[in-house]
């Protein structure tokens, strides 16, 4: 499903002349509407790992849409911002984007609130992981041990 999404938002993005990857989204958006930042901030305001952020982030600099300039509070931490480049697509994607969100919402109007039930599958993870489940699972009865 998040692959049939994906590369129906890369056909939009073809439409338009423009190569884009959807994993590029929540950094330039985070940067359009907040300003510069550090990988650690991007990562925790994105909810995601310093890792996945610091791999984000060579994509989009080798694409020419983000710059990485010293902090002027701290010389071994850097703070990313959006290149020319990049905030000349941001504005050209923002219509993209916003029909995105519209399509979003009849979405999930037409398969009864479906982030409603993928925020407590996330709440029900976060109190316990998938990886303990599992392990739980296996340790059982029926787990094969024994």
């Amino acid at each position: 499903m998040v692959e049939r999404m994906d590369q129906d938002a890369g056909r939009v993005y073809a439409d338009l002349g423009v190569v884009f990857e959807q994993r590029w989204w929540g950094v330039m958006e985070h940067l359009a509407e907040q300003g510069p930042a550090s990988v650690a901030e991007l990562a925790r305001a994105l909810g995601i790992t310093q890792p996945s952020v610091s791999q984000t982030r060579r994509s989009l600099e080798a694409a020419g849409l983000i710059q990485a300039q010293a902090d002027p509070r701290d010389a071994r931490s850097r703070r990313l911002d959006l290149s020319d480049q990049g905030r000349a697509l941001y504005r050209q994607l923002a219509p993209v984007w916003a029909a995105m969100d519209v399509v979003a919402v009849e979405l999930n109007a037409e398969v009864a609130d479906v982030m409603s039930m993928l925020d407590r599958l996330d709440a029900a993870l976060a109190r316990t992981s998938l990886y303990e489940r599992i392990r739980r699972a296996m340790d059982g009865p029926q787990g094969g041990k024994g």
